[in-house]
């Protein structure tokens, strides 16, 4: 998976993805066209799911934070 470009964030990503189901959706596109539009969404998707990923890990991480600032174990 390629780094995340700071610009790019999950909203973007995810209205970019809006946009490829969208045009999906409405059909009578060119096979061609229809099978780059879903691999771009099909990279679009996997990215959101690695921020959310991501996302989660670092509220698990901020939820096992002691009362002293130290990680529980």
């Amino acid at each position: 998976m390629k780094a995340q470009n700071p610009v790019e964030s999950y909203e973007s990503l995810y209205a970019r993805l809006q946009e490829v189901v969208a045009r999906l959706e409405a059909g009578e596109l060119p096979l061609a066209e229809t099978l780059s539009l879903y691999e771009l969404g099909i990279r679009l998707a996997a990215e959101c799911q690695q921020l959310l990923d991501t996302a989660e890990l670092r509220v698990q991480q901020l939820q096992s934070i002691e009362p002293d600032g130290d990680l529980a174990a």
